[in-house]
């Protein structure tokens, strides 16, 4: 198991508190960051839109991967959701052994 970053993004004023307590209690993340005041601008069915957003960064492992798009999705709020994997290069010691242990 490798572990990586998973980012997403909803609508500020979307409560994400079910959608990230469910993905931890089923041990699909270890943990997910929610960052407020994130402003998007985007391109969307053809012209240029701005919007607040929140930005969720999960840890989780490449293994848990699959489950999570799935669980992720079918409760997202968009149409089209953001799901970029990053991987992480480094990640030593005793937060490595818990991320990979939340997630078994």
């Amino acid at each position: 198991m490798k572990p990586v970053i998973v980012l997403t993004t909803v609508g500020a004023e979307f409560d994400v508190r079910a959608i990230v307590h469910d993905l931890v209690e089923r041990r699909l993340v270890a943990c997910v960051n929610i960052v407020e005041g994130v402003r998007s601008v985007y391109a969307w069915e053809g012209r240029v839109t701005e919007d607040r957003e929140l930005l969720l960064i999960m840890k989780t492992t490449d293994a848990r991967l699959s489950e999570l798009r799935e669980a992720l999705f079918a409760q997202h709020p968009y149409e089209a959701p953001e799901f970029v994997v990053i991987p992480i290069d480094r990640i030593e010691g005793p937060y490595r052994e818990w991320l990979l242990d939340a997630v078994k």
